[in-house]
């Protein structure tokens, strides 16, 4: 029986998704649980890896048992039997062709921000908020930051926006290491005592995300120029864009498939 299961994780205390020696990983601690609960060696297959301190709000995993057990049992053993920090949202039977990742259409990330100046008010973030978001100490100009986001939207080269680590950069995600994606929405909000961005798109490069915001926030404090996002896009190169965005911030909030 191929198996689609919907995670959410708290990724702080992990090394990100992908299986590596000697360190604690989402996937890692996955395939040990199911191999508890059936008995049988398996390495869960997600829609993208995300990177060591990044959260999921709905990673889509697949893989396949050869044990005949009920969708019900296998739900509430893997909950029972996974750490506080990782949750099978739902768990369905599909068709044997499925792959979390090969199948997947788009995805959407949200990447949170708290500001600690706001309207001239130095604020404090809660310690209870503090891993899952960027404490971004800068003031920032929302309207600049929002059409910086703006710009992204459509097909386009995000070589500038990938890791400039070769290993990294080689990476697969969404559709895989071509730069070619396609953004259908890049959009920053207020929510409550949060800035929060979100994007949807065909497929990230690695770090992708939090370059991005890393850029928009280094223009929207005034450290980059307001209309220098199709300069970046052309260049090709990542030492164009701006820094890293931290990890805390990231969510994959949700995948969708054909």
């Amino acid at each position: 029986m191929n198996w689609k299961l919907t995670l959410t994780y708290d990724g702080t205390g992990y090394h990100g998704w992908q299986v590596q020696p000697g360190l604690v990983t989402v996937q890692g601690t996955l395939a040990e649980t199911i191999r508890m609960v059936v008995g049988e060696e398996v390495l869960p297959q997600a829609s993208g890896r995300t990177d060591a301190g990044v959260h999921a709000l709905a990673q889509v995993v697949s893989f396949a048992l050869e044990a005949n057990i009920p969708q019900s049992n296998l739900h509430r053993a893997l909950n029972r039997a996974l750490p506080p920090s990782i949750r099978v949202v739902t768990t369905e039977p599909v068709e044997d062709g499925f792959h979390a990742r090969h199948a997947t259409r788009e995805k959407t990330y949200e990447y949170r921000i708290f500001e600690r100046r706001r309207a001239g008010v130095e604020r404090v973030c809660s310690p209870f908020l503090a891993p899952y978001v960027w404490d971004c100490r800068w003031p920032l100009d929302m309207d600049a930051m929002q059409a910086a986001a703006t710009a992204i939207l459509g097909r386009h080269d995000f070589t500038s926006f990938g890791a400039s680590d070769p290993d990294m950069a080689t990476r697969e995600d969404g559709d895989g290491v071509n730069p070619m994606k396609t953004m259908l929405s890049s959009a920053f909000v207020q929510e409550g005592e949060l800035l929060v961005y979100r994007v949807t798109g065909s497929g990230f490069l690695h770090h992708m995300v939090r370059n991005l915001v890393g850029t928009f926030t280094d223009i929207g404090r005034g450290a980059m120029a307001k209309d220098c996002v199709a300069e970046i896009l052309a260049a090709k190169n990542r030492t164009a864009a701006g820094p890293t965005a931290p990890a805390s911030g990231l969510f994959l909030h949700s995948v969708r498939y054909a």
